[in-house]
């Protein structure tokens, strides 16, 4: 058996996290009110999970939606460049997804979303780890065109139990600011 990638293993994006600050959540946001746009603000640093990944939902994940063998074949994937079974990027994108849902648009004024910009996987998601998203608040808008439409644009990174970065991406929500959501 080849050994690990372990210079992959190892590799720690602390300038990542160190980019998106420490500011505080709003009173009301920290005593369980849902996240309103009014509560978001530049800078604001919102922290989600943590979750666990287990092997059963890696190869659930993977089989459905994303059938490589590095992330369907546990044998396989051990002999390989990873050293072991992996999650799709993709399935990590959906963590990130659960983590933000629950720690933020649960409940909330947005109702979706436009799109993701940049968005990079840096170390792989093995079985057991446990991962925490840290969203920063990069600007929050009323629309030029559409006063009754909030825009958020968000920095996220998803941080494993090692402190190493497994994913960064840029997100944009939408806020009704109507009142009737």
């Amino acid at each position: 058996m080849p050994p690990r990638n372990t210079r992959a293993a190892r590799l720690v994006y602390p300038a990542a996290l160190a980019r998106l600050g420490s500011h505080g959540l709003p009173a009301a946001f920290q005593q369980g009110r849902s996240m309103k746009f009014a509560d978001l603000r530049a800078g604001m640093v919102i922290t989600g999970g943590p979750l666990q990944v287990t092997e059963a939902e890696i190869l659930e994940f993977a089989r459905k939606f994303d059938p490589q063998w590095f992330h369907t074949d546990v044998q396989r994937a051990a002999e390989g460049r990873w050293g072991g079974l992996i999650a799709s990027g993709w399935h990590t994108c959906a963590l990130a997804m659960r983590m933000a849902v629950d720690a933020i648009l649960h409940d909330s004024e947005s109702f979706g979303s436009p799109g993701l910009g940049e968005v990079s996987w840096r170390v792989p998601v093995r079985p057991g780890d446990t991962l925490t998203l840290h969203a920063r608040v990069q600007g929050a808008r009323v629309s030029a065109s559409r006063n009754d439409l909030g825009i958020v644009n968000w920095a996220w990174v998803v941080d494993n139990q090692h402190g190493e970065t497994v994913l960064e991406l840029d997100a944009t929500s939408l806020f009704d600011l109507s009142g009737d959501s």
